[in-house]
């Protein structure tokens, strides 16, 4: 097919009847057997994320209208970490203050992951923190 045809066939004014790209096996799938053939290491969940309730929500809003979206993924339970780093930063106080208010409100709590970015999490949610509660600070780690 000529590139002029390829064109024209992409902007609808003829019809394209050069199928050779078209594969009617991979899209319509092989029958029973369409499972994925996996590493035999790999062992797959029997049951999805959501179903776990292991589901955490990245936002990076752009303006003070994206908090919405912020409150409706933590009302359902769900945590939410909020990169703010490309916001003005008035704008970032504000959605700072409305994610407070709203953890307040259910009962959550929020902590500051980095500068500029936040971890809003359910009251019914646990953070382990990386440092170890048992190591003592003049341990084999202090290169002082």
């Amino acid at each position: 097919m000529g590139s002029v045809r390829k064109a024209s066939a992409w902007l609808g004014l003829v019809e394209d009847n050069d199928e050779r790209y078209y594969d009617d096996e991979y899209a319509e799938g092989t029958g029973a057997g369409d499972q994925w053939v996996t590493d035999p290491r790999v062992r797959v969940a029997s049951e999805t994320a959501e179903e776990q309730g292991r589901r955490i929500a990245t936002i990076s809003p752009d303006s003070f209208r994206d908090a919405r979206g912020i409150g409706e993924h933590f009302r359902e339970g769900v945590p939410v970490i909020v990169n703010l780093t490309s916001m003005e930063p008035a704008d970032a106080k504000r959605v700072v203050d409305f994610a407070a208010g709203l953890t307040f409100g259910l009962r959550g709590s929020i902590e500051r992951v980095a500068t500029r970015v936040f971890l809003l999490t359910p009251a019914d949610t646990e953070i382990v923190s990386g440092e170890s509660a048992g190591r003592p600070g003049d341990g084999f780690f202090n290169q002082s």
